[in-house]
């Protein structure tokens, strides 16, 4: 018998056979099985006055878009398969970051301290006997999702949102002056449907026909009690060599019940890549030795496993009018985070706003909502970071290969102080403190990775790169010219500030320092 199936056969709830449930939907996208069936289509006939200004179609992430949307006065509904309730699992996030839920008058401050359901510091980063660096107030408070999300359903509820719970989407007409969405149940009428189903939504699988992503982020962890110490954390870290053809990752943090430990590795969708089932059997054997502690030690509370898709096409462009996609639906995330709240939480107060001037003006088409989801450099720039983290199927490398490059990136980024360090760990790429890192590192790391990153990839980063200094730019002379856009007409001042935003969070200017 496997570790695997020793100490998850003994958990409530069926662990061992959700994960191989789960195991059944990675093999399906590995080897091309998966179904892309038709749930949107268009109709030339009108359908007159609609029930809603917005459906929103899941409600995990969903809740925080709705509420902020309710609250400005339009009518929303919000469409969520089962209970819209939170996780046991707490959602790590900066405290700088969960200042937009005040911002958006989503929580009193009193509310938003409650929701914080630990705090700790420091954290580290460190890669196979290379250096340790430590740092401050990075994705070090984990906010409970059982009371965020009870506290906005409530408030969008008060509000007077309209929530079907126990509700799964269905299908969707597109007519020329709304969309019919279609449930189990009934049938609604909205100026705008928003997709926040995530990465596996049936419409952006429609959307995307099928077509495999280009990197895959696979997680395995635990949450436990029993560690010894537990009051700091590691946001990234490794301690073994490439095995094979992955390099494991690891991310540790307290827990109000215990401490969250992850492993973690960047893949291709290749059919020969290992089954979670695998992934979980290592994360088993090395945890003893990453947490210096004995397997028999743990009490283990719950077990968490998935696997994160990322596609270059991203943000996606739907062919469809009056249908947005946010949050992992969109497919906005980096490469190299897991998306999820702290990207949706990123981006809520650009997407309220947005979404509130569309509506406003009436810009519903998919060539206007296209905006709202615009290209971003500085996600695009990690696309060849990722890759240097990743080792095709077959190939022989190095095995210290990523672990050398790894430390010698972060020690440079160390030395050059929290301005670089610290938005980089966010998931913010900034063109200033990019450009004085690289140039630092030892070349000797870098060169033996040009065969493995190849001509066409290291010309398409350049042209990121090249985009990321003129959005900088751009965003600097955009906001020049605030006082002149005032006196433009609504529909124009709608693209202008589109695009201000494209230039803002495509350059990483919408960072939040302490």
């Amino acid at each position: 018998m496997s570790l695997t199936e020793e100490i998850l056969g003994l958990q409530p709830d069926n662990v061992i056979e959700r994960l191989r449930q789960a195991d059944r939907f990675w093999s399906a996208l590995r080897f091309d099985q998966l179904d892309a069936p038709e749930v949107v289509t268009n109709s030339l006939a009108t359908i007159g006055e609609c029930d809603l200004d917005v459906i929103i179609c899941g409600g995990t992430l969903g809740i925080l878009l709705g509420a902020a949307l309710q609250q400005l006065g339009w009518r929303v509904g919000l469409v969520e398969r089962g209970v819209l309730k939170g996780r046991e699992q707490e959602w790590n996030i900066s405290r700088n970051e969960l200042e937009t839920f005040i911002e958006l008058d989503l929580l009193t401050e009193e509310e938003l301290e409650q929701a914080i359901a630990t705090e700790y510091n420091p954290a580290r980063v460190s890669f196979k006997e290379g250096q340790e660096v430590w740092v401050e107030d990075v994705l070090n408070i984990g906010v409970d999702p059982v009371y965020l999300l009870e506290q906005l359903k409530q408030k969008f509820l008060q509000a007077g949102g309209k929530l079907l719970e126990n509700t799964p989407f269905k299908s969707a007409i597109v007519h020329p002056d709304g969309v019919e969405v279609e449930t189990k149940e009934q049938s609604l009428k909205t100026r705008l449907l928003v997709d926040a189903m995530g990465h596996f939504s049936p419409i952006i699988k429609q959307a995307r026909k099928g077509t495999k992503p280009e990197a895959v982020c696979v997680v395995v962890g635990s949450c436990a009690e029993g560690f010894p110490s537990n009051k700091t954390g590691d946001l990234i870290y490794s301690f073994t060599p490439i095995i094979n053809n992955c390099q494991y990752f690891w991310e540790a943090f307290p827990a109000r019940d215990g401490r969250t430990t992850y492993m973690f590795s960047y893949l291709d969708a290749d059919p020969a890549r290992p089954s979670l089932e695998y992934f979980m059997e290592e994360y088993l054997r090395l945890l003893p030795e990453y947490q210096n502690i004995e397997l028999k030690q743990l009490e283990f509370k719950r077990f968490l496993f998935g696997f994160f898709p990322a596609y270059k096409n991203s943000p996606i462009k739907l062919p469809f009018d009056r249908i947005l996609p946010v949050g992992d639906s969109a497919g906005g995330q980096s490469p190299v985070s897991f998306g999820g709240f702290g990207a949706m939480v990123r981006h809520l107060n650009r997407l309220t706003d947005g979404i509130n001037e569309a509506l406003t003006v009436d810009k519903l088409k998919s060539q206007d909502l296209v905006w709202l989801q615009p290209y971003q450099p500085n996600i695009s720039v990690t696309w060849l970071f990722q890759q240097t983290m990743s080792v095709e199927v077959g190939k022989q490398v190095n095995p210290e290969q990523i672990n050398n490059l790894m430390s010698g990136v972060f020690a440079v980024m160390d030395r050059l102080g929290d301005g670089v360090l610290k938005p980089f760990l966010q998931d913010v790429i900034q063109f200033v403190p990019l450009a004085k890192t690289l140039p630092r590192v030892n070349p000797r790391l870098v060169l033996p990775l040009l065969p493995q990153i190849g001509i066409g990839s290291l010309v398409n980063w350049m042209i990121h790169y090249f985009n990321l200094a003129l959005y900088s730019g751009l965003y600097r002379a955009g906001k020049l010219a605030q006082p002149v856009a005032k006196n433009l007409s609504l529909s124009a001042q709608y693209y202008y500030h589109r695009w201000l935003d494209a230039w803002k969070y495509g350059s990483g200017n919408d960072y939040k320092a302490d």
